[in-house]
């Protein structure tokens, strides 16, 4: 039995993925520690395993790209966020592996300063990716904008340009702290961000390849085990049974961003539809969102998806990984408004893949949400091949066993 030792972002929504992976190990009898939010320290102990908060400095270098005007500066500053909490990051993984002497480590995929010193620790590692990889590829977009794939002369033409100066933009941002904390490290500087993706013997990459753009081939180390659907045990809200329209379940992000008007549309429109309205508003103030007069709407700050998603006849959200993909496990369509972050790519692949509507937030309103849903729920059949598409990747299973040969160094 090993030890191992997942070191996580501050972030719920890339702890969860990754203690689907943990559980599974601890099950099979592997030692496991992890290093992630002091919040969630005390979730992670109960669970059977080591835990201890990351550095508080990294902690409190909050995510800020909501403040961004658009895609690609909420994107730049996210990699500053990222670059910020690297220089920490450094010190942190290396007094954790020397408390818990691991074996093996899995690394956060934006911890760049813990990617390093898992690099050259000469241990086996492992980074988790929970959304979708920005690595380039021919006949896919560069990462970022979300635009629509273009295979033709003109698409390739329009991807060399765009990749070279979305990269160069990125890289600005990002490579002098990605080079620093390998400096520090004693390993050779990258040329640019794509030079990163490949680096780890093992990529956990949290989706099932039907969701993604089709490539050529993937780097050898890539493990495509579906979505992370690890969550708190929770019970199901009493309210939630006496609904007797279909649902909609309308989503907010957990890390703040501008996205609290797909609730406000929703709510403006969808009961007149004849559906019903289950919101959360997570980094919002719930009573902010809560209409007043409008029947069939509850807004609530935080509700298990799963309980709703058994229900729902359509989700609206921002296109985060996680609720876009639990959704589709469910066999549920999606509208996804995206505002930043991964979440344009989401979208682009929700639309490429017919899994439901791409809503800009530009083009948001009242009407434009209700017909957005209409279209929609007419592709559950599409979302249910996705959910079977995702239960063929083996879930955390297939995760745990690929930490299982690379501990071993079978296969790499």
């Amino acid at each position: 039995m090993a030890s191992i030792l997942v070191y996580t972002s501050p972030a719920r929504g890339h702890l969860y993925p990754a203690l689907g992976v943990a559980v599974e190990l601890r099950s099979r009898g592997h030692e496991v520690h992890v290093r992630t939010l002091s919040t969630e320290v005390e979730r992670v102990r109960e669970l059977g395993m080591g835990a201890e908060p990351i550095a508080s400095g990294i902690e409190a270098r909050a995510m800020d790209d909501w403040r961004g005007s658009n895609p690609m500066q909420s994107l730049e500053r996210a990699m500053k966020t990222f670059g910020d909490r690297s220089v920490l990051e450094v010190d942190d993984l290396r007094e954790a592996i020397g408390a818990c002497t691991p074996d093996t480590l899995l690394v956060d995929t934006n911890c760049w300063g813990a990617q390093a010193v898992a690099e050259a620790s000469g241990l086996p590692w492992a980074v988790f990716q929970p959304y979708l990889t920005a690595l380039p590829a021919p006949g896919v977009p560069p990462f970022g904008p979300g635009l629509r794939r273009s295979t033709g002369p003109a698409g390739r033409v329009r991807d060399a340009l765009l990749g070279k100066a979305i990269f160069a933009r990125m890289g600005r941002t990002a490579m002098p702290a990605i080079n620093e904390a390998r400096s520090r490290e004693g390993l050779e500087s990258l040329r640019g961000i794509p030079d990163l993706y490949a680096r780890a013997p093992r990529v956990l990459y949290f989706t099932a390849p039907e969701f993604d753009y089709p490539r050529g081939a993937w780097p050898a180390g890539y493990v495509f085990v579906g979505p992370g659907l690890w969550a708190p045990p929770s019970e199901t809200p009493e309210w939630l049974d006496a609904i007797d329209r279909p649902i909609t379940h309308v989503t907010c992000s957990t890390e703040r961003q501008n996205d609290s008007t797909i609730v406000e549309a929703a709510t403006a429109a969808l009961p007149a539809a004849g559906l019903s309205v289950v919101a959360t508003s997570a980094a919002f103030e719930p009573d902010r969102l809560r209409p007043t007069g409008t029947a069939h709407c509850r807004v609530e700050r935080f509700v298990a998806h799963d309980a709703i998603l058994d229900r729902a006849s359509v989700v609206v959200c921002h296109g985060g990984m996680g609720i876009t993909q639990r959704a589709l496990t469910h066999g549920v369509p999606v509208v996804v408004v995206p505002f930043g972050r991964d979440q344009p790519e989401v979208a682009r692949r929700v639309e490429y893949a017919g899994l439901g509507v791409r809503l800009t937030p530009g083009d948001l309103t009242p009407q434009s949400l209700a017909a957005a849903v209409r279209t929609a729920r007419t592709m559950k059949a599409n979302a249910e091949r996705m959910a079977q598409a995702f239960a063929r990747t083996g879930g955390a299973g297939a995760a745990a066993d690929a930490l299982e040969e690379l501990h071993t160094g079978v296969g790499v």
